[in-house]
């Protein structure tokens, strides 16, 4: 009896707390990983290290000196050496490490068996990347962090840099325009593509740049953020007005770089520019950022007439993709489905665009556009993406690499008011001001009254006296 007691006693609290860890892990994974899965993780890494390594195939045979020097000291077997491993750097989200590959070792053998080192130190995924020749960085990630996103505190952002989501190895994924001008993004409906779109926007909105929309929607989804929009084309006809003048403005800036390239023959080579961010910052022009939502609309036609206005639409939209960058103009194209069969030029325009970002989509011969010609291995990761998990996409680009990345919660309402606040920030520029939308002025709210007014009845006004 005494001891069925003391197991009770014992068995009480060790039970309660098994169920807290578990419901921490199930619904708090980053607390959870902080205060139990970090230590555990960090333990099982330092005790099997090498043994896990040579299970994997990343050791090497030791060289001739430590082979003696081994013998010399001790009567221990000598045994292959595994990649010298650096300081443990514990993180919010994961563990870091870096490693310095054995002499005839490449990243790639890394890359191959991250499942296994996955599953030996009992963490949620771990990424290799490279550092330098020789040096590259394991990333393990504790838990799954798409389930419910948090942006990192501190975000490596700048001029014409937006992040705009994050990725699966815990890293941000910032959308850097100087480095990739133009993206194509896709996702049907109620797949986070707006609210992609939408966290660009506001990011776009507290810097000096332009930004002008094309939404075919009858303006439903830039709408609200009209009071920060240089322009604004809701439907084919305004687009077809529009796109001749952003032309218009590209071949001037053009024309501003010419005139500064003719140069005297003493002025010295820093100077000399082939795009707008060498010239001087006071003749710089202002960046410009086209978004185009739902731009299936721009291809479909109906008439004869409709059809001249879609070839003359695309040629100015692929124009603008291939001479843009270096006039600081960038295209955001947006769209539900996105494929060949669309018309003439669909094929040009997706080859000019160097980013891509796929949601979730309706058939796969969308992801394949999106995806196929960069990662053929990223379009079964874009068709497996579950309706469950509105905002998980998967981003590449040209260079082949890709990833998954989800995009946070942000309110429509949050993102309108972000750019009535920065309104003011709206630039000069005078060949879009026929298309600038208008605003409507904010309802102005009546101060509440402090004084009670007098009650009004139905009793009739009392005759005067004569």
């Amino acid at each position: 009896m005494t001891d069925l007691t003391t197991l009770l006693e014992v068995g009480g609290p060790l039970a309660a707390l098994g169920g807290g860890a578990a419901y921490t892990r199930a619904n708090h994974p980053g607390v959870y990983w902080s205060t139990i899965g970090l230590p555990i993780s960090t333990t099982r890494l330092l005790g099997s290290y090498g043994s896990v390594m040579e299970a994997c195939g990343l050791t090497v045979a030791p060289s001739r000196l430590r082979v003696l020097a081994v013998k010399a000291t001790t009567k221990r077997e000598v045994r292959p050496v595994p990649p010298r491993r650096g300081i443990i750097r514990p993180t919010s989200t994961g563990l870091r490490i870096r490693l310095r590959l054995a002499p005839g070792q490449e990243p790639a053998d890394l890359a191959a068996s991250a499942e296994r080192l996955r599953h030996a130190w009992g963490v949620h995924a771990v990424y290799v990347t490279t550092v330098k020749p020789g040096v590259v960085e394991l990333r393990l990630v504790g838990y799954d962090v798409l389930r419910k996103v948090r942006m990192p505190r501190k975000v490596a952002d700048g001029f014409l840099k937006v992040p705009v989501a994050l990725r699966e190895d815990a890293m941000p994924f910032v959308r850097d325009y100087r480095t990739i001008p133009h993206q194509l993004t896709l996702g049907a409906t109620l797949s986070g593509k707006s609210m992609f779109l939408r966290h660009l926007i506001t990011g776009l909105a507290r810097q000096p740049v332009a930004l002008v929309g094309i939404d075919c929607k009858r303006g439903v989804e830039l709408a609200p953020f009209a009071p920060r929009l240089s322009a604004l084309a809701t439907d084919p006809e305004q687009a077809a007005q529009l796109l001749p003048v952003l032309v218009k403005e590209m071949e001037d800036r053009y024309d501003l770089i010419k005139a500064r390239q003719g140069i005297a023959p003493d002025t010295p080579d820093e100077e000399i520019t082939s795009d707008i961010w060498g010239l001087p910052e006071h003749q710089r022009p202002t960046p410009l950022v086209l978004f185009v939502d739902e731009v299936a609309e721009l291809f479909l036609v109906a008439t004869k007439k409709d059809e001249e206005r879609r070839d003359e639409m695309v040629t100015q939209l692929i124009r603008l993709a291939q001479l843009g960058r270096a006039a600081g103009i960038y295209l955001e194209v947006c769209g539900q489905r996105f494929g060949a069969e669309l018309g003439k030029g669909a094929t040009m325009l997706r080859a000019q665009l160097t980013g891509r970002v796929c949601h979730r989509v309706n058939d796969e011969a969308s992801a394949k556009m999106a995806l196929g010609d960069i990662a053929p291995e990223a379009v079964m990761a874009a068709c497996a993406i579950a309706p469950e998990r509105p905002g998980l996409a998967v981003a590449g680009d040209t260079s082949g690499g890709w990833s998954r990345i989800r995009t946070p919660y942000l309110s429509l309402g949050d993102a309108a008011e972000t750019c009535r606040d920065t309104a003011h920030l709206v630039p000069d520029l005078p060949a879009l001001k026929p298309f600038r939308p208008d605003v409507p002025a904010r309802p102005v709210e009546t101060p509440a009254r402090l004084v009670k007014p007098r009650p009004v009845t139905d009793c009739p006004t009392p005759p005067r006296p004569a």
